[in-house]
């Protein structure tokens, strides 16, 4: 039995006790958090499982092989980077850390130590977006467009960007379903608080083809939208997570651009657009829990020793999108160019 410490009770640790508790080969030894009514809440919820406010105390317990780390994006590298050295398996929330260098940090500490390093990109264990890699694996012809829009009124965050608290979950689903890797980042928003972060933004990703990403991001919005669209020359997918039964839908329609030059020899080119008209058909999913899944997946991982589909280095890639997109929108947009040698340590 691997067993799990879960670090910080505030918004998502529940769900992640709640899930360890039914993963099979995983034992919930203690929770950890520094206000006394969380572990309070836990205690009569689970009273066979211990409670601290000692981290070291966690890092320090024989019964604990790996710690789950559900806390504010400032303290994700110090808390990730203590259990390393104490020889445990990390499970980090999204954003996997504040900055690139303290991400590139801890990929190589656990490569060192031979650890598992997994971060909380939940939405990819979801039936919707493995289908989906599965649609875009099978081809949708030449990738045209990757558009995302998740906006809701709140929940605003004093610590992060709309940027770092939303669009994280958009860049990861774009970075397990796409093939390719973007190569430059533009991106623009305001705030609308003096001294708070950006609650509006607009995020543009470029690839070295001619497919272009757009994601968008609000926290002011007054209805909640979860939807993204790929486009191809072939096939477009439609994925709404708002709704409850089709969440994705396959449209067999799309256009056929053409370029032809004029027979006068100038270089003007007429474009040439066919319409093409098809079925739409939605796909049956998993509707698995994707929290269970990834949880199993990422003690699986630590069994085998292999790398979890979210592993450190996916985490650094979105962390480095990120941390290059809050540069473009500190300079009005200015385009970013990644540093692909920096994604992986």
């Amino acid at each position: 039995m691997i067993g799990v410490a879960v670090v910080g009770y505030g918004y998502w640790g529940p769900n992640l006790v709640r899930n360890f508790c039914e993963v099979p080969g995983a034992r919930l030894v203690s929770v950890c958090d520094q206000r006394k009514e969380r572990l309070a809440a836990v205690q009569t919820r689970y009273p066979a499982v211990s409670v601290t406010d000692d981290y070291n105390g966690v890092l320090a317990d024989p019964n604990v092989h790996a710690v789950a780390i559900a806390t504010p994006v400032s303290s994700h590298f110090r808390l990730a980077m203590s259990a390393l050295m104490a020889g445990k398996h990390v499970l980090v929330e999204k954003p996997m850390t504040a900055t690139v260098e303290e991400g590139r940090q801890l990929v190589a500490e656990a490569a060192r130590r031979n650890l598992v390093l997994g971060v909380d990109h939940t939405f990819i264990h979801t039936g919707a977006v493995r289908k989906m890699r599965d649609l875009v694996a099978d081809g949708l012809g030449e990738m045209y467009y990757y558009d995302s829009v998740r906006v809701n009124l709140g929940l605003f965050q004093h610590d992060v960007s709309v940027l770092w608290d939303l669009a994280v979950h958009d860049l990861s689903i774009m970075d397990y379903v796409l093939p390719a890797r973007p190569v430059a980042v533009s991106a623009t928003g305001v705030s609308h608080v003096v001294g708070e972060p950006e609650n509006i933004a607009y995020l543009n990703l470029f690839f070295e083809s001619n497919l272009i990403a757009h994601i968008h991001v609000n926290w002011l919005a007054p209805v909640k939208v979860r939807r993204t669209l790929i486009g191809g020359s072939s096939k477009m997918i439609v994925y709404d997570d708002i709704e409850p039964s089709e969440k994705i839908k396959v449209y067999d329609r799309g256009i056929t651009l053409n370029g032809n030059p004029q027979k006068n020899g100038e270089k003007v080119y007429q474009m040439l657009v066919g319409y093409r008209t098809g079925d739409m058909w939605a796909p049956q999913l998993d509707t698995t829990e994707a929290l269970g899944l990834e949880l199993r997946q990422f003690i699986d991982c630590i069994g085998s020793g292999t790398a979890p589909y979210a592993d450190g280095n996916a985490g650094l890639r979105v962390v480095r999108i990120l941390e290059a997109a809050s540069q473009s929108l500190a300079q009005r947009g200015r385009v970013i160019e990644l540093e692909q040698t920096r994604w992986v340590a």
